[in-house]
C-alpha cells in the first residue's frame, strides 16, 4: 500500500487553485483552507480582512508513485504569477500571496530546486514574466484549517463563479 503525501500551495483565491489542479490531475484529492497565520480556527471573513496572516491555500493529497512532488510544484508555478507580492489578478492582500508550504525537508529541497529552475527560465527566456524575480515563499507547513464546506470544490458547485488564477503559463 502506497503512503499518500500532502502538498500545500497558495496562489491567489483558493477556488481557482483547487479547480486548476483538479482539472489537470485526476488522481489527487483536494481541500481548500487557511494556513500560515496566527489565529486559531479562522473563518473566511477573518482571513479576507487580511488581519489573521493566513493564506488561502489548496492542500493536495497525492500518491508520489503516480505524481511526483516535483511535478506538482512545477505545475503550481504555471498556474499563477509568482513574481507579484501579495497579489494575483484583482485579488490583493497577504491572503493571496504565492507560497509553498512544505511538509518535509525533502519537499523543501524539491521546492527550492524547482523554484531555482523556474527562476532561471524567467531570466533566460522570453515569456510573460521574463526577468522578474520570483517572490514565492517556501515555508514549513504549520496548522491547517479547512475552509467552510461551501468553499470546497466551489467552482464545481458554481461553474460560473469567479476564478483566479485564470491562466496557465506555458514555459
Amino acid at each position: 500500500m502506497t503512503k499518500l503525501e500532502k502538498a500545500t500551495f497558495a496562489a491567489g483565491c483558493f477556488w481557482g487553485v483547487e479547480h486548476i489542479f483538479k482539472k489537470h490531475f485526476n488522481d489527487i484529492k483536494t481541500r481548500v483552507g487557511y494556513i500560515g497565520g496566527s489565529t486559531s480556527d479562522p473563518r473566511y471573513r477573518e482571513v479576507c480582512s487580511g488581519n489573521t496572516g493566513h493564506a488561502e491555500a489548496c492542500q493536495i493529497e497525492f500518491d508520489p508513485a503516480k505524481t511526483s512532488y516535483d511535478t506538482l510544484v512545477e505545475f503550481f508555478y504555471k498556474t499563477h504569477d509568482p513574481t507579484t507580492l501579495n497579489k494575483q489578478g484583482p485579488d490583493v492582500g497577504t491572503q493571496y500571496r504565492s507560497a509553498i508550504f512544505y511538509h518535509s525537508l525533502e519537499q523543501k529541497e524539491i521546492a527550492e530546486k524547482v523554484t531555482g529552475r523556474i527562476q532561471e527560465k524567467l531570466n533566460n527566456e522570453k515569456n510573460l514574466y521574463s526577468g522578474d524575480k520570483i517572490v514565492t515563499e517556501i515555508i514549513e507547513a504549520g496548522d491547517w484549517y479547512d475552509a467552510e464546506e461551501y468553499h470546497q470544490e466551489y467552482l464545481v458547485k458554481n461553474p460560473s463563479g469567479y476564478e483566479c488564477p485564470t491562466h496557465f503559463v506555458r514555459w
